[in-house]
Order: C-alpha cells, then structure tokens, then sequence
C-alpha cells in the first residue's frame, strides 16, 4: 500500500492510494460517494487484489484527507477533472493491463458523466453502483437554490445506507466521514446532471450498471434510465432484490463483488 498526495489540475492535493499486486491482470480506479472517503472501500480492494487486480483510489477534494473546502463544488468538471488525474496515472503506470472506472453513488455520477466528457479515453470499461444520473429520487435537486453555496447541509443519510445494522453504526463513527455537505456542492451536481441529460445518450463505454431494488437515497430507476438510454453496444444493468443503496456493503456483498470481477474478467 502507497499512500501519498497527489496534486490535481488545480495543485489541490488529493489523498491518494495506490494498491499493486504482482502480475496484475488488470487495474481499477475506485471512485467513492458523498460524505465518505476511499477507505470505506477497503474489503472490496481487498477481493479485487486477491483477484490479481491492482487498485487506485482516492479521496475527492474537500472529503476524507483531501485538501479543499468540505464538501464544496463551485463547478461540476472539478469532480470529473480530478477523476482524471487518476484514471491518467492508472493507464500510464499500467500501459500493458486493462483499467478500468468504478464508481459509487456521488462517485457513480461521477464516473458516468466521465464517460461522456472523456469518450477517448484508453479504459477497458465502467462500473457503476447506485448512481445518481438523473436524481429522480429528489436527493440533490430538491434543495433550495436560493441558499448561499457555502451553506452547510446536515448529512442525513446514514440510516439508508445499508441493511446491516454495523454498517450504518460505523457510517456515523468514522472520522474521515463528513456530517455535513454544502449547498454548493448540491448545485454542480444539478449543473451536472443538466448537462448529462443531453450527453447520456452518447455514452459509449462498455458499462455494467448496478443497484439495489430498495435504495431509499439514490432511486433505482436512475440506472433504469441510464441503460435505456446509454448509446454503449456492451452494457448490462444488475438489479439486487432487497439491497439498500450500498451494494458493495450490503450482506451479500460477496455476491456482488464476484459480479464486479466476472464482468470485468470477461473484458480483460
């Protein structure tokens, strides 16, 4: 494990680690959600270095040990932008191995709209978990627009997390979780999705969308809409019946990872 900070296309620093394992079949960067950080991804990093594939992840700015207002956007490219710097250095570092995106909730958003600003991009694929592409759930676009952008929003969403009661205990006593989010942030993510809602349907990566069937924070229907619409020829959406918004940390995790590493299997 290498942990260290790396500067973004602004000289933010972001906190960044970097996860090789020998002979490595292929590499993924993993993109984390709202309020949270890249070590809550620790398990499945886990499954996937035992499956010979490398990981890179990071903390966005303004999240975990990242540098940068908390949790503050003043434009939706940040976010992307950022991303880039990573899924850059995977694919410079791994010029022999597929890379690959992956990217949940705050971080599916992010990896979706990625795809249409970097269609050019060198990955093999992109992976998504409970995206907000649409927010027809009204998380984000309900909040009032009229707030100052450096207005601070509690963070409510931890009992919607997960089914399993340890897993939304630990949501709240993690230190490098956020308990509150800005207006700010709520308001590139609109900007985001508006300019999504023209690019969605260009969106040409191979993709595997993937959600649980009661997510109460980002709506299910969000990934139903993006694979009705994504232009991509190798797209496969997964519904988990029952699984609350982190499938990744839900009880059947397992399930799901080895999901995540077949789909990927089959592209390397």
């Amino acid at each position: 494990m290498q942990e260290v900070f790396v500067e973004s296309f602004d000289a933010t620093k972001l906190f960044f680690n970097r996860e090789l394992v020998e002979d490595a079949r292929a590499a993924i960067v993993i993109v984390h959600g709202l309020c949270e950080h890249q070590g809550r991804y620790d398990y499945f990093a886990e499954k996937l270095h035992q499956a010979g594939i490398s990981t890179y992840r990071f903390d966005h700015r303004g999240h975990g040990r990242s540098e940068g207002e908390r949790t503050y956007y003043s434009d939706f490219n940040e976010i992307l932008d950022d991303t880039n710097v990573f899924v850059d250095l995977a694919i410079k570092e791994n010029p022999d191995i597929p890379v690959f995106l992956l990217g949940h909730s705050m971080g599916g958003y992010t990896v979706s709209l990625y795809g249409a600003k970097y269609p050019d991009k060198k990955l093999r694929g992109i992976i998504t978990s409970g995206a907000l592409v649409k927010d027809n759930g009204k998380l984000i676009t309900s909040v009032d627009r009229n707030l100052d952008p450096h207005t601070k929003l509690p963070n409510e969403l931890g009992s919607g997390v997960c089914s399993v009661r340890e897993v939304v205990d630990w949501y709240g006593k993690d230190p490098y979780n956020t308990s509150t989010f800005t207006t700010g942030l709520c308001y590139s993510i609109c900007d985001g999705l508006d300019w999504f809602a023209d690019k969605m349907k260009d969106f040409a990566y191979p993709v595997l969308m993937m959600h649980g069937e009661k997510d109460g924070l980002v709506s299910v229907q969000d990934t139903m809409d993006f694979f009705a619409t994504a232009a991509s020829k190798d797209r496969q959406m997964k519904i988990y019946g029952g699984l609350f918004h982190e499938i990744l940390n839900e009880y059947c995790r397992d399930e799901v990872i080895a999901d995540v590493i077949a789909w990927m299997d089959h592209r390397i």
